[in-house]
This record gives structure tokens, sequence and C-alpha cells, in this order.
């Protein structure tokens, strides 16, 4: 099963930035700990801060994925136009935050793109990854 992580903005940052909020562990180290514990997945990891770069990875995986997991960042809040890409296409969007959205800031309150997900995991740290995974494993076609 081919399962696409795309990561958005400021989220290259992981381990480095603001620790009491998204923790001390580099994305890279912990998708190989994932590629280890999943190992009847084809796990493919993307990251950009650029909005279009995001929605270009969706196109191009939208249609030949089993499954995309997506972590829009800050985009998540304004981004009409990532809403609109997760719409267009035919694999299913799984959407995650390390953080729960909904205990931080007013602004983080309002999400664009759920809508158009299948759902949402907030607030796990990093296993918010994790439980994707294996929601999208154990689902039904």
């Amino acid at each position: 099963m081919k399962i696409q992580i795309i990561n958005g903005p400021n989220l290259n940052l992981l381990g480095v930035r603001e620790e009491d909020i998204y923790g001390s562990r580099d994305f890279e180290n912990y998708l190989e700990e994932l590629k280890r514990k999943f190992p009847q997945a084809e796990l493919h990891y993307y990251q950009s801060n650029i909005e279009g770069e995001l929605i270009n990875k969706l196109h191009e995986v939208g249609f030949s994925f089993h499954a995309i997991i997506l972590n829009a960042g800050a985009y998540t809040h304004t981004s009409v136009a990532i809403h609109d890409a997760i719409a267009a296409i035919k694999t299913p969007v799984t959407e995650v935050h390390i953080s729960n959205i909904y205990a931080r800031e007013e602004f983080r309150h309002k999400n664009l793109i759920t809508s158009k997900c299948v759902g949402l995991i907030s607030g796990f740290g990093l296993s918010s990854y994790d439980l994707a995974i294996q929601s999208i494993l154990t689902s039904k076609p």
C-alpha cells in the first residue's frame, strides 16, 4: 500500500522549533521508525514551506497512491487552494497535527481542509502519524 506523507510549512524544523509544542525529534528519523514499524506500507515523504508545491504534490499522487497523510501546518487555517486540491483528487486524505490545534490560539480553531479529509488526528505528537497509518491500514476499502 502506497502512502504519501506531506508536511507543510515549518515542519522541516521539527526537533529544533518550539520543543514544548512539537517535541525534540526530527521527522526524518521518525520516518525511519515508521518504515520499520509498518513494513507492509510503502511510505513516501514530502515537505515544503510553499503552498503551491504542496498542491502540486497532492495532484501528483492524488490519483495513484492509496492514501495521503497531510499536515498542512498553518495552511490548514488559511488555504482555500489546499481545500480545493483535496476535493479534486481521488486518493483519500487523512489530516494530522502534532499539537491539539483546538487547545491553542483561537485563529487555529478555524480549519479549512478538514471537510475534504476522511479524518482528523490532532494532539498526539508525532504519534499522530502513527495513528493515521494504523487507521489507513485497518480501514475497509
